[in-house]
């Protein structure tokens, strides 16, 4: 909504509003951008124009959506998921996360499920079989070796604590 009101207070057409992105009809003046720029900034919001750091934030987008928000995991293998929903090839997609942020796709990926483990498991409503299944994990195993290498716990252990040892999305 704050988009939409800071484009139409500077009398730009959006076609498209959506979560990271957004499209015109007019072309944006440099005075226009810099009046945008402005005022997202001041709702906490960033113009971002650099087309890698709009890729990376749409792979990051897509893997929390994907991981956190969905209630099925897709059928295809994660790289196919994000080559067919980014419309670039996975290889592309992987070389350039990695150049930007200095983690794999693939790491990236392993923190949000283990930190989505974490919280399925402190909600306590399923065992760690009903979580491997929903998260893919080949195994209970698979899930808690992996586990216990990225939190240095074994998930019943986790589970067992007091103290909750989650971080923000933000932070992963």
């Amino acid at each position: 909504m704050v988009v939409k009101t800071e484009l139409e207070k500077l009398g730009l057409h959006y076609i498209v509003v959506d979560l990271g992105e957004v499209e015109v009809l007019e072309e944006i003046t440099s005075e226009q951008r810099k009046q945008l720029k402005t005022c997202l900034l001041k709702s906490g919001l960033e113009l971002m124009e650099d087309h890698k750091a709009i890729l990376i934030e749409k792979i990051k987008n897509t893997i929390v959506a994907m991981v956190h928000y969905s209630t099925e995991f897709p059928k295809i293998n994660f790289s196919d998921y994000l080559s067919e929903k980014l419309s670039h090839d996975y290889t592309y997609l992987a070389n350039l996360f990695s150049e930007v942020t200095g983690i794999t796709i693939e790491h990236y990926i392993i923190a949000h499920k283990i930190e989505r483990v974490k919280e399925l498991l402190l909600y306590d409503e399923l065992n760690l079989t009903q979580i491997s299944y929903i998260l893919k994990y080949s195994s209970v195993a698979h899930l808690s070796n992996q586990f216990k290498k990225v939190t240095g716990l074994t998930p019943t252990f986790f589970k067992h604590l007091k103290r909750k040892k989650r971080i923000t999305l933000d932070n992963v």
